[in-house]
């Protein structure tokens, strides 16, 4: 795996950002990979990812790039244009959990991507107010938590689940078809830090039947899409979409069977470009650089 670092930039637009955020690597010797920009042009905002070797320039005698004389050096910069910023190096695996009830397929694709290293990460907890996923997370040893919730228990169980993510020192949550609602103490203490996967191309057909709505109304094509998960249910920022087409001659069971294919692969997109730090989120909108 290459050792390298990712720098993500959001700020006012002004001239000259990318003149001097490149020319601030190349006075310390970075080694550019990977650089993509975007503007929106109606909010005059700016977003940036840089991605550099952290091995060195690839000259001969040089050294490994000094990843903190560089922050040091940029912190002032960024103050000076405004700039929101995140420095991660690929050395850093993120610890993330998982969510999901009694339908696997999701978590099952995630786990298997993660086995053979697809993403870059650590697993240290599988959470689910099913048994279902149980033998899966044992298979994959990785501790399991089962948390039955009713209406009476909600919120204590909620209380246990994140002193379980403390403990556990998780910084993003997969919600792989879970299907309970998230209160927003829950939700306000990751900020960007909860993916959802929903099974309808999203605004169309929010709540938890999804595909009975869609063949009600029939459409002609079904969608799954992949977001942020914010106060508001099935509204926050977009990631991944994806769609598939139906005829009449589809029923719901059909629908189903197809959406779990849809499911499957936005999710597992959309984990793979937060890990991988593509994802700039503003407003209730996202910037993924590809």
């Amino acid at each position: 795996m290459k050792h390298s670092a990712v720098l993500l930039i959001d700020c006012p637009d002004r001239k000259g950002l990318v003149a001097r955020v490149s020319g601030l690597l190349y006075e310390h010797g970075a080694n550019i990979l990977h650089a993509d920009q975007h503007i929106d042009h109606d909010l005059g905002l700016f977003f940036m990812r840089v991605e550099w070797d952290l091995n060195g320039s690839g000259d001969e005698g040089a050294t490994g790039f000094d990843l903190e004389a560089f922050k040091a050096a940029f912190a002032p910069m960024a103050a000076e244009l405004g700039m929101r910023w995140q420095l991660t190096s690929s050395a850093r695996r993120p610890r993330m959990a998982l969510f999901c009830s009694q339908y696997l397929h999701c978590v099952a694709d995630l786990l298997y991507r993660w086995r053979t290293g697809e993403l870059h990460c650590e697993i240290p907890i599988i959470v689910s107010n099913h048994r279902a996923v149980e033998n899966l997370a044992a298979f994959n040893n990785i501790p399991f938590e089962y948390i039955p919730i009713t209406a009476a228990t909600r919120a204590e169980a909620e209380a246990q689940q994140m002193e379980l993510l403390a403990l556990h020192g998780i910084e993003l949550v997969v919600l792989a078809r879970y299907m309970q609602i998230l209160s927003p103490g829950f939700v306000s203490r990751y900020p960007a830090g909860i993916i959802n996967v929903h099974h309808s191309f999203l605004p169309a057909f929010t709540g938890a039947r999804p595909y009975h709505a869609a063949h009600a109304r029939g459409v002609k094509l079904i969608g799954a899409t992949s977001h942020y998960v914010t106060e508001v249910l099935d509204d926050g920022p977009i990631i991944e979409q994806d769609v598939a087409r139906i005829s009449h001659r589809d029923q719901v069971e059909d629908l189903i069977a197809r959406g779990r294919d849809l499911e499957r692969m936005v999710l597992s997109r959309a984990v793979r470009w937060h890990l991988d730090r593509r994802i700039l989120c503003y407003g209730n909108k996202t910037v993924v650089f590809d």
